[in-house]
């Protein structure tokens, strides 16, 4: 007995697994449902409404075409969904030829009229003025049609209008989807070759600042194996001057791997922008001020969960992102014109909280109900910078060069 179960679930799952390029598949791919669409079908209540308009009513006939045709409807609606996208349009012209064949005699059929026109826009991608010309044409052959059989005006004039307006508004609706992933996609694309061209610097600026020094490290330890029984002291003299450019380039590799993982606050900000653009929030900053690294990593992590609480949070539409450089300190004002009400600091606004005081400094955060939030950090600098600028770093290249005039010929 069990085998007829898992025979039926097999069965269904061959049925109902979507084409690659099928509608289903699309929203499967954005993380969705694939019944999502299947809500429509909520419509379909007026198949078993029409009747009680009609004096024949719920007669035997009607039952009858109803058990006929509802379950072929529904065959051809979710193979629409199911199917590669060429196939979307025979479909929802099958569904369409299904309202004409029973029009005759079934007044209810006028319902998949609707989702046949609705349907014919979801495949392949058209302009709307040839979507607008199908529906137009297929509208007038069923008003001919209808007419000729003695449906009156009144059953008949509802139809185009009904047919147009949610097939327009569909129709619009996935032509702005597509645009959305085109734009997630080229975002992502960005992404990718910003990410490329880092490593291709990370991996220049390595290559510069360890090639030389271990060549240099190589050539006095090679030295160094040949003096080792002719002339040790020259021998420990050229290992112990190898030790010291190994340390030195060891500094200076931490320092260029903290330089990699810090957080770039013009990156930064520019990767807000994109994150709130796809929340349909407009963001403008003005371009960040010179700052030290430890000044600038903190700012720059700041800034990146002001970014995600606008946009998980916020229903902003606008934002804006402004710095001011004082004598003594930097100010940066982060507001949107978001629905506001932020009275309690959750984990995102104690972590920015904590990131500020370890700076120094001090945030303060506006949120009236109804008028957005802006939030205000004073950060010192005067001192960080003036450090940063009397201690400039020293290059690899100055320690090398040193080494490598008093090596032996």
């Amino acid at each position: 007995m069990s085998a007829v179960p898992s025979l039926l679930r097999e069965l269904l799952g061959r049925w109902f697994r979507p084409a690659p390029d099928s509608l289903a598949a699309a929203r499967i791919r954005e993380g969705k449902s694939p019944w999502l669409d299947a809500i429509h079908l909520l419509w379909t209540v007026w198949v078993f409404i029409v009747p009680t308009f009609t004096p024949e009513g719920y007669d035997l006939r009607w039952a009858l075409l109803t058990a006929l045709s509802y379950p072929s409807f529904m065959a051809l609606y979710l193979g629409a969904y199911q199917a590669t996208r060429r196939w979307v349009g025979l479909c929802a012209l099958g569904i369409v030829a299904l309202c004409f064949a029973l029009l005759p005699w079934y007044p209810s059929g006028l319902s998949y009229f609707v989702f046949g026109c609705v349907l014919l826009g979801a495949g392949v991608e058209r302009p709307l003025w040839v979507y607008l010309a199908q529906v137009l044409a297929l509208n007038l052959g069923l008003i001919l049609f209808a007419r000729g059989l003695g449906y009156p005006w009144g059953s008949l004039a509802w139809m185009p209008v009904t047919a147009l307006v949610i097939g327009v508004l569909v129709h619009v609706e996935r032509g702005n989807k597509r645009r959305d992933v085109a734009l997630r996609l080229s975002h992502e694309e960005v992404r990718r070759l910003a990410a490329t061209a880092e490593r291709e610097r990370i991996g220049r600026d390595l290559h510069d600042l360890l090639g030389h020094t271990l060549s240099l490290i190589t050539l006095k330890l090679e030295l160094a194996r040949k003096l080792s029984e002719r002339d040790p002291a020259a021998s420990r003299r050229e290992m112990a001057e190898a030790e010291c450019v190994a340390r030195d380039a060891l500094a200076e590799v931490r320092s260029a791997v903290t330089g990699f993982r810090a957080a770039d606050l013009a990156g930064e900000l520019a990767s807000a922008r994109l994150l709130l653009e796809l929340s349909q929030v407009h963001l403008d900053y003005d371009p960040p001020p010179p700052l030290p690294a430890d000044t600038e990593r903190p700012l720059a992590l700041v800034l990146r969960e002001a970014a995600t609480n606008i946009a998980r949070h916020a229903h902003a539409t606008q934002a804006r992102i402004g710095f001011v450089r004082e004598a003594d300190a930097l100010l940066l004002r982060i507001e949107d014109n978001g629905r506001g009400g932020a009275v309690e600091d959750g984990n995102g606004l104690r972590g920015m909280r904590e990131r500020v005081a370890a700076l120094g400094g001090t945030l303060s955060i506006e949120s009236p109900k109804g008028q957005g939030t802006r939030v205000l950090l004073r950060i010192p600098c005067k001192r960080q910078a003036a450090a940063a600028v009397a201690t400039p770093p020293q290059p690899a290249a100055a320690a090398v060069s040193g080494y490598g005039a008093s090596t032996p010929g």
